[in-house]
């Protein structure tokens, strides 16, 4: 008989992937601006319901590529998906009494505003304007329009999260190492390049220079230490099932960030395991040691307990019960991530114009996220069940994204007109505590030059966005 034969790799068609990147960026945007439509609808369907007139509602911005009118109101798309619209009649109310009539170019500016806005009231729409109507009423449109995003947000993870699946990092053990190396050393990068074993490789052992290759037999060089994991007998396969006593669901989102907590805490205590071996469940003793690891961000290292193993990569459904607790992550994250927009903003430039290489953890445009949609529709690695997490848990994240933003409480975003009727709400109560008149509506039109402000940032946020998702994207690969 002659040789077996090679079983064929599958052959990679570039006409398939390409159409599924297509796909995949064309699926993401419609999501996108259905998100956007969802979110517009909150306060269309509220402002109707309080007896406002509206008469345009519009998806995108720019150019009109589709309108029809029903009734009071043209419904649209336009060209641009990066937002939307509705035009409620009466979002700024009449200069008020006493108000000065010196000329000033801010003051000019503002009548100028006040008076397009005033334009749109019909003599048939007394009682129909925004201004006109109570502040919980006004409050109550604002707010839907990014609470559709959020409960939108809410279905896409918890259908990715119970129904379909999300990637996991499982407790059981994908690796054991058999000595201690600091990360970072200089050892790994000797051991890859020569093939050799990295634990045969002598290293200085403490200090600033630890990690650093050296001769052995001098001060402070010796070959790294037997690691905790496999002294005390763990075996790659083997599956953490508690620590400490404290069950752990192998397959949970958050089981591995317990087990990884509990052996970075325990520097140089002892810390009993349970773990499940070829159907049998052994209880095990192993001490972490002290050495030095990497952060959770991945971009920098800190001293921390150290035990010698890695996790194995799954995919699998959550419990209904875990989802405020993956929810409430979700959440924390993404508040931090808005935080920190303005101090990675130099780096998005850098990025953007002068070639440095793209933080991964840095801000990204749509363009950006619809380019990750069709990467991950075209890798061929993944499953059908992966790709359709991956995609919801990205619409999910911009629609929590959506709620957030629009939330701040900065005009012209939703959140600045919530908090201007909540001013004009406490002025009101004070004014009575006082004695005195309601003074009236509040007069928004005086934040339009911090509108303006706000616009012009977010579109040159946007302008650099789009450049740096251009030409230096960020790729899962």
């Amino acid at each position: 008989m002659g040789p077996a034969a090679r079983p064929r790799r599958p052959r990679r068609r570039p006409e398939l992937s390409i159409l599924l990147t297509v796909l995949g960026i064309v699926a993401f945007f419609v999501g996108l601006l259905a998100s956007i439509a969802f979110h517009e609808y909150g306060h269309f369907f509220w402002a109707r319901k309080f007896g406002m007139r509206v008469p345009q509602f519009m998806v995108g911005f720019g150019p009109t590529l589709f309108s029809r009118r029903r009734g009071e109101t043209e419904y649209g798309v336009k060209a641009i998906p990066l937002g939307g619209y509705i035009r409620i009649v009466g979002m700024i109310p009449p200069a008020e009494e006493g108000e000065s009539k010196r000329a000033t170019r801010m003051r000019t500016f503002i009548a100028e505003v006040r008076g397009q806005a005033l334009d749109d009231v019909l003599p048939s729409d007394a009682g129909r304007v925004f201004y006109a109507k109570p502040w919980w009423q006004r409050v109550i449109v604002m707010s839907a329009g990014p609470l559709h995003n959020l409960v939108l947000a809410l279905l896409f993870f918890t259908v990715t999260l119970t129904a379909i699946g999300t990637n996991v990092i499982t407790t059981q053990l994908d690796t054991v190492p058999a000595c201690v190396v600091p990360a970072g050393a200089q050892s790994l990068a000797v051991a890859e390049e020569q093939d050799r074993d990295v634990c045969g490789i002598p290293i200085v052992t403490t200090g600033p220079d630890a990690g650093q290759v050296c001769e052995e037999g001098s001060a402070g060089c010796a070959e790294p230490v037997p690691s905790p994991a496999a002294r005390a007998g763990l075996r790659p396969g083997d599956t953490i099932v508690a620590i400490d006593g404290q069950q752990v669901d192998p397959t949970a989102h958050d089981s591995w960030t317990v087990v990884q907590q509990a052996i970075r805490g325990s520097a140089d205590q002892p810390l009993a395991l349970t773990v499940e071996r070829d159907g049998e469940r052994r209880d095990l003793t192993v001490t972490p040691i002290e050495n030095v690891v990497a952060t959770d961000d991945g971009e920098g290292t800190m001293t921390a307990g150290y035990l010698g193993v890695s996790p194995v990569f799954g995919f699998a459904r959550q419990s209904p019960a875990d989802l405020p607790g993956y929810f409430g992550m979700v959440v924390s994250q993404s508040v931090q991530r808005l935080v920190e927009i303005p101090e990675r903003i130099p780096q998005l430039f850098r990025a953007a114009f002068l070639g440095e290489e793209r933080d991964v953890n840095g801000p990204i445009g749509v363009v950006g996220v619809g380019r990750i949609s069709g990467e991950v529709f075209a890798i061929q690695e993944f499953s059908g069940a992966e790709k359709l997490s991956f995609f919801l848990s990205l619409l999910a994240s911009v629609n929590l994204v959506l709620f957030l933003f629009n939330l701040l409480p900065i005009y012209p975003l939703d959140g600045g007109h919530v908090a201007g009727a909540l001013y004009e709400k406490v002025r009101a109560v004070v004014a009575r505590w006082r004695g005195r008149p309601d003074p009236g509506p509040f007069d928004i039109a005086r934040l339009m030059p911090v509108a303006y402000v706000v616009a012009g940032l977010f579109i040159a946020l946007s302008g650099l966005l789009l450049v740096a998702d251009l030409v230096n994207p960020i790729t899962l690969r």
